[in-house]
């Protein structure tokens, strides 16, 4: 319960620190792996895999619970989605708190492309990734499965920063609040639905 709460403080310290400071060294790293626009790139082809996948996720773990008959892995399904709502939801609201422009607007003599036209702070692809990436994780509890999910959540997210679209701080944070809405949704499913589950069926 305290590794929780000091991971709850630091990532809370982390998000407020990042959405109103702009360290040099994000600069720095934009600029280094910063690629103009080109037909057939790997990395944008990775992005553009976050929100479609994320989504087929659930939507697979659901298909294969009706078809096997498992109970466990459609409620799993239910946490998956719920955990992407959280995400989404919480990266929306703070968007439109925070307002930090996206690095190519900031910086136009660098990042020439335009690209996603909300704001920067957190990265919601990279959220709806973490989410996904966790709530599966959660799910399997197999070292195969998280290996691959965690090698997708930091390739989507390398792949904003070398497009221009997000700081790194803009990343990391996504990975926060995605990871933080996928393990909010399996508290509140253990809390509340798994529990009264559990009363109904004793005898």
């Amino acid at each position: 319960m305290q590794v929780k709460k000091q991971f709850l403080f630091i990532s809370f310290l982390f998000l407020t620190l990042s959405a109103f400071t702009q360290a040099q060294w994000e600069w720095n790293v934009l600029r280094h792996n910063y690629h103009p626009y080109k037909s057939g790139d790997m990395w944008r082809s990775i992005s553009n895999t976050a929100k479609p996948l994320a989504v087929a996720i659930p939507v697979g773990m659901f298909a294969v619970a009706l078809i096997t008959k498992n109970k466990n892995l459609e409620i799993n399904s239910y946490e998956t989605v719920a955990g992407l709502a959280i995400a989404a939801g919480a990266t929306y609201l703070m968007k439109e708190t925070i307002k930090r422009p996206r690095p190519y607007l900031t910086d136009t003599t660098m990042f020439f492309i335009p690209g996603d036209i909300n704001y920067s702070f957190p990265s919601g692809h990279v959220s709806v990734v973490a989410a996904s990436a966790t709530s599966l994780i959660i799910a399997t509890k197999k070292w195969y499965v998280a290996v691959p999910a965690i090698a997708w959540v930091g390739c989507v997210g390398y792949s904003r920063i070398y497009m221009g679209e997000h700081y790194p701080s803009d990343v990391i944070g996504g990975i926060i609040v995605g990871a933080g809405g996928a393990l909010a949704a399996n508290w509140l499913n253990r809390k509340f639905f798994l529990k009264k589950k559990k009363i109904i069926t004793v005898p």
